[in-house]
Formats: C-alpha cells, structure tokens, sequence
C-alpha cells in the first residue's frame, strides 16, 4: 500500500545584500547543489530566532558578508518533496534588503559551492529560480540603478 506524503511547514530568511561598485550596485548570489542552481543566501529560522536574524546570520554564513537590514522586501513560497520522509513540505522564505558592511565571498561555508557579486543585471540573467528573480526585481526597484 502506498503511503500518502505528510505534510510540514517550513519558515526561512535570507537577503540581498548590496554593494557598490564602479558606481553600479551589486548583488551575491550564491552556488549550491553541485554547482548547478545559484540563488539568493537563506535558510531555516532556528529556534529563537527572529526572521531578521536569521537573514543577517544566513547571509553571512552563506557568503562570508556581513549585512545590515535596511528593510523587507517580500516573501515566497513554494512546495518541495523531502523523499527520505515522504514528506511534502510548504516552506515560505522572508526576504530583507541588506546594506554591505563588510567581509569576503571566500569566506562562505561549506553549505554552498561559490559565493559571487553580480551587477543586478546579471543576477537576473544567472539566478535559477523564478522566486528569487522576483525578489531581485523587487530589491533593484526599491534601490534604483543608482544604487542608492
């Protein structure tokens, strides 16, 4: 007899922290799943934790830069099959702005493969999920190009 899927819930956060560059903003993604998918930093809400938080600690771990929250730019959510546990789990990620103040992509953990600055132009162009390409949009909108 086939057992239908359980069910959970899952609350994440992330960010997209910005820099300027040659007078352009910039954005970091991250590289995960061997390589193949690149995305924005986030992660699971620990115990205790604020969503605010969570996006600084998750950003930082993720892509070695520390961040300040300037404000909340949306949410998503989406379905995934956890196999091992026939699960169907609805996970709902809290995005935040994020001020560079410092630090190095080389400094990410081992969670991800690479950490990058792309121009807002490019992370569009390269990020794989529909999701995090409208958090993008929405980030530049709020910044503007001239990124401030």
């Amino acid at each position: 007899m086939i057992r239908p899927a359980a069910l959970k819930k899952q609350a994440s956060a992330g960010g997209v922290i910005v820099r300027t560059s040659g007078g352009m903003p910039e954005i970091a993604l991250v590289s995960v799943k061997g390589g193949n998918a690149w995305c924005l930093p986030k992660g699971i809400i620990d115990d205790g934790e604020t969503p605010e938080m969570a996006a600084v600690r998750e950003v930082r771990e993720e892509t070695g830069l520390t961040g300040r929250i300037v404000e909340k730019i949306g949410d998503i959510a989406y379905w995934y099959y956890i196999r091992g546990e026939n699960t169907k789990c609805r996970k709902t990620v809290v995005f935040y702005l994020m001020e560079y103040m410092g630090g190095d992509t080389a400094d990410h953990d081992d969670e991800v493969e690479n950490a990058r600055w792309f121009a807002f132009d490019d992370a569009i162009e390269t990020v794989t999920y529909k999701g995090d390409r409208s958090i993008i949009e929405k980030a530049r909108n709020r910044i503007g190009e001239s990124g401030k």
